[in-house]
């Protein structure tokens, strides 16, 4: 049938929308005179209240309401609303025949002809309860515009004949449909599915499934006018004449896109979400790993350095034992990587022009790639500035440069790409670890063999890696993530299997000026006579930063922890410059060392150094304010150049300062006798225990062995310690737990702590053993103990 005979053979459209209201079984739909008189009465009326039309075709409309909800639906406040407002919307409760009740949602909209005169009211009320719970607040909202009249412009309602061509067109199928009642009229309704839908016989199978179950409902794209998609929700029903010949079908079409591209930006951000808070939880747990991994470097090491005691003396010997306290050494190297991920590491952020620091990182990188690789770097112009840590921003190029090569096999081409970026509240929503604002992008891209989404997924994690085994430890991207959110920025991955990777950096815009070094002529290595006071926990990196000094000039003191340090300085003996660790055992930390080293000698000039601050001495990304810092590892003409720097400095600031006390004339060191101590060591590690009672035995002390809090409370009534070696993770009652309830009950017991991690907060004046620990790191953090007079002499 050609669509002009269509045109001519459709009903009047007054009986098709009546043959279409009448043949709505969810929806109860009437129509009401001007004054509230109940005119008609369709199918889904008679199913939602059992009420037939003679029942109450030509009563009042609120005598199907409960009396309770008529006072909300008496004619002179729904039906003058729904004059003034063209439609309105009632929630309420309808009476059942039988004497039961339903609660029910009413659209009301005013019918008028032509010339705007009121004809009447038409109904429309469903009952509230066959709405999913699940999407019953948007169905509700959508309610209000669910209106079967003309007028209605929110839904495409909408008849097909038995074939599929258009009969009836709405206002709301020409809103979102783009079509015109004479443009579509005889038209088959397959136009408005999309290519690929019309070629798998989508359309048909609709009305077939209409057919065959009563009912057809889905979600799909469908095509407009002009070409673009949206989103629909469509239902069509079949629609029977009352003899119950089948005469085609009522479709309504509902414009959804928002709400879908609502769903998938919710999705997208759950899932963002998801991955921030894993990769969240696993910065957390590298805390707790690196606990347990230094407990095992602890057992090896510490039986290493029994085993060195007893072992022949000779070379190769020796060489054994340095490849393995090597080993021991990378190990604990490696758990200081697990703590970068974690976002711990020393920052030292300055003003930074990316492409400033390009120039001078270029040769490097090509040196690192090899000739195979095409370098390709773009900048854009106006770059902005951003506060970064220089060194560890190469460090993070260099990671991903590396890792591009890999992904190349040594051939293909790199481009490095920076610009300005503005992150915008969109990208923040869906990005919950995003701070909306600008950033300098810096991009890595590769030709090389691309990621899966499920590697893309894992790439940031700490030991993810696809190389094979023994090539790699899987922490070169983790290192970069935790480094740029460390900095506050953000890390895009973008990868294709087959069509390479993309990483881009977003680093936050600094408003402040580049910081820009001054006289490049390299400063003449040059030592001094100077005395230096060395505070380092570590003995031989004390060792070795002692011979560095003295070989430079200096006059070198030394001491093991914060209190020894402070000891040397309150003796009176002049010191020019302290240098310490940032990281020291002990009650008394190196920051606040300093601070009274300074009260007590105003001219002693303070260096720290420390591959790990632990945020003593850093914050808010930046060292403190007059903080001078020498990150290991460091060179002899790094010391060197450090050491006269700082002293010059502080010299140059002191110069204008009047009055300064002379130091107080030096004072023999206190001596201390030597004596046996008992010592009560609590971990649950039973090898930990082990090998650590050894040593102290080595030692010439007496320990006691316990397992957790229990074990303790025992061995302290049976016999009271010099002091109690307490690990902090102790499971059950923890170790510091423990060592409150023993500073109550026993006080005269001294407390030191064994812990791989953070030192509590309020340890002081107790004592810090970090694990792995040696013979003489023990022997340190027994000296203040050997000092106090013997409680129970």
């Amino acid at each position: 049938m050609s669509r002009q005979e269509a045109v001519d053979k459709r009903p009047p459209p007054a009986h098709d929308f009546r043959r279409l209201v009448e043949s709505i079984q969810r929806y109860a739909v009437y129509m009401v005179s001007p004054d509230g008189v109940v005119l008609s009465w369709n199918a889904g009326a008679r199913q939602l209240t059992g009420w037939d039309a003679v029942d109450i075709v030509g009563r009042h409309y609120s005598e199907a309401y409960e009396r309770a909800d008529q006072a909300t639906t008496d004619p002179t406040t729904l039906l003058d609303d729904a004059k003034c407002k063209s439609v309105v919307v009632r929630d309420g409760f309808m009476r059942r025949k039988g004497g039961s009740q339903v609660r029910v949602s009413t659209t009301v909209d005013p019918v008028r002809d032509d010339d705007g005169t009121l004809l009447g009211f038409a109904f429309v009320s469903c009952d509230v309860a066959d709405i999913d719970a699940s999407d019953e607040a948007l169905r509700r909202s959508e309610e209000q515009f669910q209106l079967l009249m003309r007028g209605v412009v929110d839904y495409a309602i909408y008849m097909l004949d038995r074939n599929g061509h258009v009969t009836t067109w709405n206002a709301g199928a020409e809103r979102i449909k783009g079509y015109s009642r004479e443009e579509i009229l005889g038209s088959h309704f397959s136009r408005f599915y999309t290519d690929n839908d019309r070629e798998a016989g989508v359309p048909a199978q609709a009305l077939q499934a209409a057919l065959r179950e009563g009912r057809y409902e889905r979600e799909a794209w469908r095509v407009r006018k002009d070409g673009t998609l949206f989103y629909a929700h469509v239902v069509i029903d079949p629609v029977f004449d009352p003899d119950n010949n089948h005469v085609g079908f009522a479709k309504v079409t509902r414009d959804i896109t928002e709400k879908q591209a609502a769903k998938e930006e919710l999705e997208r951000t759950q899932r963002a979400l998801q991955q921030a808070q894993k990769l969240e939880t696993i910065g957390k747990l590298t805390g707790g790993v690196a606990h347990d991994f230094n407990n095992l470097l602890q057992v090896i090491g510490g039986n290493l350095q029994l085993l060195a005691s007893d072992i022949q003396d000779t070379d190769r010997a020796k060489k054994r034992l340095a490849n393995a306290f090597s080993g021991v050494q990378r190990g604990a190297k490696l758990a200081s990587h697990l703590l970068a991920f974690g976002r711990r590491q020393p920052l030292d952020p300055s003003v930074v022009n990316i492409r400033t620091f390009l120039r001078g990182f270029d040769d490097m990188l090509r040196r690192s790639l090899g000739e195979a690789i095409e370098v390709e770097t773009i900048v854009a112009g106006g770059l902005w500035n951003t506060m970064i840590d220089a060194a560890q921003l190469e460090n993070a190029l260099l990671n991903l440069a590396i890792n591009a090569r890999d992904a190349m096999n040594g051939v293909g081409k790199l481009t490095i790409e920076i610009g300005n970026a503005y992150l915008d509240d969109a990208y923040a929503r869906t990005h919950p670890e995003v701070k909306a604002g600008q950033y300098v992008m810096l991009a890595v891209t590769d030709t090389g063999s691309g990621m899966a989404s499920d590697v893309m997924a894992q790439a940031v994690e700490p030991f993810f890696s696809t190389k094979p085994e023994g090539q790699g430890t899987g922490l070169g991207l983790s290192m970069v993530y935790g480094f740029v959110k460390q900095s506050g920025g953000h890390l895009a991955l973008y990868s294709e299997l087959g069509h390479g990777t993309t990483v881009r950096l977003y680093l936050p815009r600094s408003f402040e000026k580049e910081d820009v070094g001054g006289d490049s002529v390299p400063i003449p290595i040059a030592g001094g006579s100077e005395t230096i006071l060395v505070a380092e926990d570590d003995e031989q990196v004390c060792t070795t930063v002692v011979e560095l000094l003295r070989g430079l000039g200096y006059q070198v003191l030394r001491a093991g922890d914060g209190e020894s340090a402070f000891a040397i300085i309150a003796s009176g003996i002049k010191i020019d410059l302290l240098f310490t660790d940032v990281v020291m055992p002990g009650p008394l930390r190196s920051p606040d060392l300093a601070r009274k080293a300074q009260e007590r000698q105003p001219d002693m000039a303070v260096l720290f150094t420390s591959g790990y601050t632990q945020n003593a001495i850093v914050h808010g990304g930046r060292l403190d304010k007059g903080v001078e810092l020498i990150a290991k590892p460091y060179t002899r003409e790094d010391l060197a150049r450090k050491v006269r720097h700082v002293i010059a400095n502080h010299k140059h600031r002191r110069n204008g300062l009047r009055g300064r006390a002379e130091p107080a004339a030096p004072v023999p060191p206190v001596q201390s006798a030597a004596r046996q101590l008992t010592i009560l060591l609590v971990d649950d590690d039973e090898d930990v225990r082990t090998i650590t009672a050894a040593m102290l035995e080595t030692l010439g002390h007496v320990a006691l062995e316990a397992a957790d809090a229990n074990a303790a409370f025992a061995a302290l009534d049976e016999k009271t310690p010099d002091l109690m070696l307490v690990d902090v993770g102790l499971q059950g009652m923890s170790g510091i737990e423990l060592a409150n309830e023993v500073k109550k009950k026993w006080p005269g017991v001294g407390i030191v702590y064994a812990t791989g991690q953070d030192a509590p907060s309020d340890s002081a004046p107790d004592m810090v053993l970090r694990k792995p620990y040696s013979t003489n790191e023990i022997v340190q953090v027994l000296k203040p103990f050997l000092k106090m007079p013997n409680p129970l002499a």
